[in-house]
């Protein structure tokens, strides 16, 4: 069979199996969200016969009987939104007030403020006050979220929620990081279920590829994850959040897929080239804990026993810039390998513009066992800071201690420091980022990332990926003259998704890409001149 014919079959399969995966690994109720209104969010409740809307705006009188009773909900001020007490309105004297008519929907750009509006066709269980801390009050934030809903798929987000203590004046990203929250809401299926808030999303990549030259490989692979996260407050000045991650990715080897210059990790005990390890099952199983300082801060501590430091920006998978991205960045092990640690915990103080944080977690990366957890061990250290002046806006620096990060590198402590600069804007999302690993004894290897999406209409979005990153593993083999030798490298990918809404949050984008690279001559024996890869990619999920 030639070699077309094996990967037409491979992509087959890898599409079949990535419809199984993800009815294994995303939630089933996922299909049963109702349509949210934009750019307000209309919430389920079955017994009202009535729609109140509630907003920020100046005070009215309140109309009272002659026994002094209200005859209008008690609005209460929260740290991070409003609660309604519908236990003081006097339902007996509605048809006495005036009747209630429904706002008319203004453009994102133009929203005045954040509303909640409650009617027959809401989500069941809803609980006002926790919906109050849940919702983006604040105008320009509003504003900059319900830009980048526009383009989205229809049920992918919804509109005005931000999860957390956020209270959508940022984005959050993985781990404790943070996000532009102009990149808009997190996607996926959210329910409220007494007092708590519940999100999930998913997905599962279909993906076949050709990867260019002697050293790349035809193949085709799934890849594959599920988050689960439980918010709520405990009082007024607490708030936890419960977070899970996980991934079927262990399904396909030790070996994982190919992915042309990408290095780091063990397979069968060899260091892995130009292929991507899989995740593991268990990518993050976590707790965060919020104390509200008053005026949008908090102290908070994060940790749990698989986890993600403060070190780098938010992990690839959790970008909007690297949303349709279906292969893992070859500077993966410069900014996104410590995404999955056993062992973290994490301790920060936030404002809306600010976060400063600090965390202790285990440098050493996951072994190539991807089906079990860890031992939890706090060897290594690093440092944070981020500023969110604006939606648009997210910047980190960072500054890491590992100890023993690499095992094909024992004995070689690093030092690993990065920045970066995310930007979004009206279904745009960007991410340029800077790293130094600083090996102790050993290289200094420094690694440039620029990536971006542009979601042009809910149906349509282009995104591309520039990479350069200075590398010394290519040839593990000691006996091979160029081993430990360092080379500089370039990849651009360019690509396009078109995306499909299928029900409720659950929707499926369908594209490629093609990718090109810059190297040394000294690389073109194995490599060859002008390598070029394709793929293509069938991506359901939840929260597309």
């Amino acid at each position: 069979m030639t070699r077309s014919r094996l990967l037409a079959a491979g992509a087959v399969r890898a599409m079949l199996l990535a419809g199984g995966v993800t009815g294994t690994m995303l939630p089933a109720g996922a299909v049963a969200q109702h349509a949210m209104s934009m750019p307000g969010m209309t919430m389920p409740m079955p017994d009202a016969a009535h729609k109140t809307t509630v907003k920020r705006a100046r005070p009215r009188p309140v109309a009272k009987r002659s026994g002094g009773r209200s005859t209008a909900p008690t609005v209460r001020p929260s740290q991070s939104g409003v609660t309604v007490d519908h236990a003081t309105m006097d339902h007996s004297v509605m048809q006495d007030a005036a009747p209630v008519v429904p706002p008319v929907p203004a453009a994102p750009s133009v929203m005045p403020d954040a509303r909640l509006e409650v009617g027959p066709d809401a989500m069941p269980g809803m609980d006002h006050g926790a919906m109050g801390r849940a919702m983006i009050d604040d105008a320009a934030y509003r504003a900059a979220s319900d830009a980048a809903v526009a383009k989205m798929p229809a049920g992918s987000a919804m509109a005005g929620m931000a999860m957390g203590t956020s209270a959508g004046f940022y984005g959050q990203g993985s781990g404790t990081s943070r996000l532009p929250a102009a990149e808009g809401p997190m996607r996926g299926y959210m329910r409220q279920a007494g007092a708590w808030m519940l999100m999930a999303h998913g997905y599962a990549w279909g993906v076949a590829t050709d990867q260019g030259g002697p050293r790349g490989k035809s193949e085709a692979f799934v890849q594959s994850m599920a988050m689960l996260m439980a918010d709520r407050d405990l009082g007024e000045r607490f708030h936890i959040q419960l977070r899970t991650m996980n991934s079927l990715e262990p399904l396909m080897g030790a070996r994982g897929y190919t992915n042309l210059f990408a290095t780091g990790e063990l397979a069968n005990d060899r260091p892995l080239v130009d292929r991507q390890h899989p995740h593991d099952l268990f990518m993050e199983l976590a707790a965060k804990l919020d104390y509200r300082l008053g005026n949008g801060a908090t102290v908070f501590l994060y940790g749990g026993p698989v986890g993600e430091p403060a070190l780098g920006p938010s992990a690839f998978m959790h970008r909007g810039s690297a949303r349709y991205q279906p292969m893992s960045p070859i500077t993966h092990h410069w900014f996104d390998s410590t995404h999955i640690t056993y062992g973290v915990v994490t301790a920060g103080y936030a404002t809306p513009a600010f976060q400063l944080e600090a965390s202790a977690f285990k440098g050493r990366e996951p072994d190539e066992h991807r089906w079990n957890i860890e031992t939890p061990r706090l060897d290594s250290w690093s440092v944070r800071g981020t500023w969110t002046p604006s939606p648009f806006w997210a910047v980190q620096v960072s500054h890491g201690r590992l100890k023993e990060p690499e095992a094909q590198h024992p004995g070689e402590d690093e030092n690993r420091t990065t920045a970066s600069v995310q930007y979004a804007r009206g279904g745009l999302a960007t991410t340029f980022a800077y790293s130094l690993k600083d090996r102790v004894p050993g290289e200094k290897l420094s690694a440039f990332l620029a990536e971006a999406t542009y979601e042009l209409t809910p149906r349509h979005a282009v995104f591309g990926r520039l990479e350069n990153v200075a590398n010394d593993e290519l040839f593990p083999d000691e006996a091979d003259p160029l081993h430990d030798t360092k080379f500089r490298v370039t990849k651009a990918a360019v690509g396009y998704a078109y995306r499909l809404p299928i029900i409720g949050p659950l929707g499926l984008a369908l594209g490629g890409t093609v990718a090109a690279y810059a190297k040394p001559a000294a690389l073109e024996a194995a490599y060859g001149k002008a390598p070029v890869s394709w793929t293509l990619f069938s991506k359901l999920a939840v929260g597309l």
